[in-house]
This record gives structure tokens, C-alpha cells and sequence, in this order.
């Protein structure tokens, strides 16, 4: 399950049953899980955890350095889930001491070609990011995120659970849960994930308080302290507005607005 021209440190740590392609290099203080599926011409650098039953297409840059020019070869790392696909001319790196030390992506994502995660992000479950998706460094994704073709995230940005980031927007503050952002200049909220809720089970009563709490916010032309304040009485009968104030609570960058 190892080609012979592949590189592995004696200090790397594989799994069973992994396979391993033709030129990949793996370095030292890398771990991968059983059942790991690693293509060809790759390169996993470490210090670099990985899970179980990943699936790593050719060419994929895993564990680089963090391209910050604070970064002074300080121990840092990068954590992989299980059953992530990770496609093509993707490039993950690892974290930094300021950033808290360690970049993090969870399970059951798909990452398509050519995307980016920076140093010091963490990802969610059952995210999908399309071709040349790319955050900067510390973004924070929830679970079950969409991130179209050549959408990107300013650093520090956050993006909440089962939000919808539309193909080419450029995300510049905190998107809350639920929410929908279309391309116009810097993209512009267009509504609430109404279709991938479904897909995920939300009934119609859930979606319908999604739906009065993304009016307060976008539509009602309150200033942000009145929409909150509605926002707390609606949260009062759905733990889905709850989890959308807190969101927005918790914000240290500005509110995508």
C-alpha cells in the first residue's frame, strides 16, 4: 500500500491499511490514521495529525509552515479529522504561537481543488469548500458550511453553522448561522439556507423562526442593538435563534451587515 518511491520520516507514524502514492513525502512528527488513502506527489509535513479513512487526492500540500511573517519555526501544528476528501492542489498549514498553535479541521468535509486553509483556522463537520474556496488566517467555520468557487474569508473572520457563502463573495465580517451571502462587491446577506436546512432535516417551523430572526437583523432596518433585543424575545421559543444571537454576541469583528 506503499509505493516505493515514496519518502517517509522514521519518526512518522502510520496507520494500518494506508496507502500511500508514488513521490509523496511524509515528514517527520506526522500521524495518519487507518484507512488514510494518500495520492501521489504530496507532501505531509509535521508536526501533522491525521484521522481515519481520509481520502488525500495527488499533489496536496499538508502541514507547511504558516505563511506569517511572525512565525519563527515555533512547535505548531495541524489536527485532520476522519473521512475528510481533500482534492487536488489543496493547501492546509499549521498554525502559529500567536494564533493559538494549531490549525483544526473536524470530519466529513470536502475540500475540492486548489483550496486554502491558513494558519490558525478551525473547521467544522460536513463542510463543503468548492474549487479555489481560500480563508486567511484564523477563520472559524461551524458545521455544515458551503463555501462556493473562489469564495474567500478575511482573517479573524467567522462563519456560523449551515451558512451558504455564494461563488466569488469575499467575506469581510462575521456571517451569523443559517444565513445566505451573495456576490455584490463585497457580497451581501440574501436571505437564510432555507433549502440545505431541509436537506438536514429542519422542519418548517424551525425554518420559519430562522426566518423572523433573520428579518429582525437584515430586513426591519433596526439599528443592531433593537434587532438584538428582538432577537432575544424570539430566542425565547427556538434554540436555533438562541444559537444565532449568541453568534453574534460573541462577535469580535464586525458584523456582516
Amino acid at each position: 500500500m506503499i509505493h516505493p518511491s515514496a519518502v517517509i520520516d522514521p519518526s512518522a507514524r502510520i496507520g494500518r491499511d494506508v496507502a500511500i502514492g508514488a513521490f509523496t513525502l511524509i515528514g517527520a512528527e506526522v500521524e495518519i490514521g487507518d484507512g488514510t488513502r494518500i495520492g501521489s506527489h504530496c507532501s505531509v509535513l509535521g508536526p501533522t495529525r491525521i484521522g481515519r479513512d481520509n481520502q488525500v487526492a495527488s499533489h496536496v500540500a499538508i502541514g507547511g509552515d504558516p505563511q506569517d511573517k511572525k512565525f519563527r519555526g515555533e512547535r505548531v501544528e495541524l489536527v485532520i479529522g476522519d473521512r475528510n476528501t481533500i482534492r487536488e492542489f489543496v493547501t492546509l498549514n499549521r498554525g502559529t504561537g500567536d494564533g493559538g498553535g494549531v490549525t483544526r479541521i473536524g470530519d466529513d468535509n470536502w475540500l475540492l481543488a486548489y483550496t486554502h486553509v491558513a494558519h490558525d483556522c478551525l473547521i467544522g463537520n460536513h463542510c463543503v469548500f468548492s474549487n479555489n474556496a481560500t480563508l486567511a488566517g484564523h477563520v472559524q467555520v461551524g458545521d455544515w458550511v458551503i463555501l462556493s468557487g473562489f469564495a474567500g474569508a478575511h482573517q479573524f473572520c467567522r462563519i456560523g453553522a449551515h451558512a451558504f457563502i455564494g461563488m466569488g463573495t469575499l467575506i469581510s465580517g462575521d456571517v451569523p448561522p443559517f444565513v445566505m451571502v451573495a456576490q455584490s462587491e463585497q457580497g451581501r446577506p440574501r436571505g437564510i439556507n432555507a433549502e440545505g436546512l431541509k436537506r438536514r432535516g429542519f422542519d418548517a417551523e424551525r425554518i420559519a423562526a430562522i426566518k423572523r430572526a433573520y428579518r429582525a437583523l437584515y430586513v426591519s432596518g433596526d439599528s443592531l442593538a433593537d434587532a438584538k433585543a428582538k432577537l432575544a424575545e424570539l430566542a425565547q421559543d427556538s434554540d436555533d435563534v438562541q444559537a444565532f444571537l449568541e453568534f453574534i454576541e460573541q462577535g469580535e469583528r464586525p458584523l456582516f451587515r
